[in-house]
């Protein structure tokens, strides 16, 4: 017979041995064929079926801070949230800055938070609840331009861009050679090695100290192709897969692989005039036949973000009565959805963007609509990102009738779309059949099936 202390100490040895067995099984197993799908679709696993949401956290709460937001993630976890992305949450530069507080965008310190939102130990906090409830955080890096205070501007002028006299300058538009106007902001040097290797070192500090899960570039377009090859070169040595999120509509960001996601803009300014009755279907045809230029990853698909929301307007603004439907379209016609902080309440005013503001939630009056949504790029693999989900096939030739399915692995979605503020009638093109995703209601549409749509009315069939 065994003592209590030896019985005890064979007991935890077990459980320890079975929890390893089954973490070895759990990462062993997949991994192979995770790597494959992860090499050939141009994204990690984890990612297959997300969704991204933008926190902007000086506006998120009337506290602004990072604790005031972890408040919010047991509502976004259900809503059906999966990556957060975080707007700039770094020290905002006072020399130049731009109204009271500043641009996020002006960063005076890459390697620390800014004091208003919290401390260092705040934000790692923040990033394990996150990862407590299985999700993904993703920070907005500015590798284009630092804030006038960094202390590279007096330590190394020379990574910097400079006019024939020397003085250091705000960024340029390279077709034109004009300043874009953030003068609140100096412009990078990347011809300079030693700057890059500096602030790929940065970049990993938050990888490897404070365990994010990738980044969304400001400004990628600007920034040179082999500067994201040396970052992707030195992640190679990182044990996780990293997501990445490219502000720019560059093929080789994902044709090489290095950002697994860039901004559908074409796409997104493309719905706001069709919002406007100056496009229409045609031209949503149009746009999928150039975005075979890319052939890996996928677009962010999206109707506001922090710029469109604060300096073009709210989508009541620039959508109008449509901006449901166009959500819905957004959502599951090709890409992943992007979700901005606020759109669920919904936000129908103009955030500011130098000064405090609030979204105010109180109702959360479209959440539902959005949970809807985003469970459906949950369970139906037709809509999942990349390769991963299905090809976009069109089923009817109508000017303002979008009509398409989506299929993988037998899952489907299809899509009828009024896409004009005027009632349209329409016949369906072949047997469709499916649970309206709004309604939960079971179409069964005959072939030859005469449909009418009121203005900017949509189904969204599930199989």
């Amino acid at each position: 017979m065994i003592d209590k202390k030896t019985f005890i100490f064979f007991f935890i040895v077990s459980l320890l041995g079975i929890s390893a067995c089954q973490m070895k099984v759990t990462e062993s197993t997949p991994q192979v064929s995770d790597a494959t799908n992860a090499a050939k679709y141009g994204m990690p696993v984890w990612a297959k079926n997300a969704n991204i949401y933008e926190v902007n956290i000086r506006q998120f709460t009337s506290e602004g801070t990072f604790a005031a937001f972890a408040e919010h993630l047991p509502r976004l976890k259900k809503m059906g949230v999966d990556i957060l992305w975080f707007m700039p949450m770094y020290p905002i530069s006072k020399t130049k800055r731009k109204g009271t507080l500043g641009s996020y965008y002006a960063v005076s310190d890459y390697k620390a938070v800014n004091p208003e939102f919290g401390t260092m130990q705040d934000f790692d906090d923040l990033v394990s609840a996150i990862h407590a409830q299985g999700m993904y955080i993703i920070l907005d890096w500015v590798p284009n331009h630092t804030g006038w205070d960094h202390a590279w501007i007096k330590e190394h002028p020379e990574w910097y861009t400079q006019d024939e006299n020397g003085n250091i300058i705000d960024p340029t538009d390279p077709s034109t050679g004009e300043s874009w106007g953030w003068t609140d902001v100096a412009d990078l040097n990347h011809d300079n090695m030693e700057m890059r290797a500096e602030m790929i070192k940065d970049k990993l500090f938050w990888i490897n100290e404070h365990d994010i899960d990738g980044y969304r570039e400001d400004v990628a377009h600007n920034v040179p192709d082999s500067f994201w090859d040396a970052f992707n070169a030195a992640c190679s040595e990182v044990d996780k897969e990293l997501f990445m999120l490219a502000e720019a509509e560059h093929p080789y960001h994902r044709n090489s692989g290095h950002f697994q996601m860039s901004y559908a803009w074409a796409a997104h300014h493309l719905l706001n005039s069709i919002a406007k009755g100056e496009k229409s279907v045609a031209d949503l045809d149009a746009w999928a036949e150039e975005d075979k230029k890319f052939t890996k990853g996928m677009g962010m698909q999206f109707t506001s973000n922090h710029d469109e929301n604060s300096w073009n307007g709210t989508v009541f603004e620039r959508m109008g009565e449509a901006h449901l439907t166009l959500a819905a379209l957004a959502f599951t016609y090709d890409g992943m959805p992007l979700l901005y902080g606020g759109q669920e309440e919904p936000m129908q005013k103009r955030l500011e963007f130098f000064e405090k503001d609030d979204i105010g939630f109180k109702d959360y009056a479209y959440a539902d609509f959005y949970s809807r949504l985003l469970q459906l790029k949950h369970d139906n693999q037709a809509l999942w990102n990349g390769g991963y989900g299905g090809k976009l096939k069109k089923l009817l030739d109508h000017p303002d009738v979008y009509v398409f399915e989506r299929e993988k692995n037998g899952d489907k979605v299809i899509g009828v779309f009024n896409l004009s503020e005027k009632r349209q009638s329409i016949t369906i093109p072949q047997k469709l059949t499916g649970k309206d995703v709004m309604t939960g209601q079971q179409v069964n549409w005959q072939d030859q099936t005469a449909l009418g749509l009121e203005p900017w009315q949509y189904y969204l069939l599930s199989s």
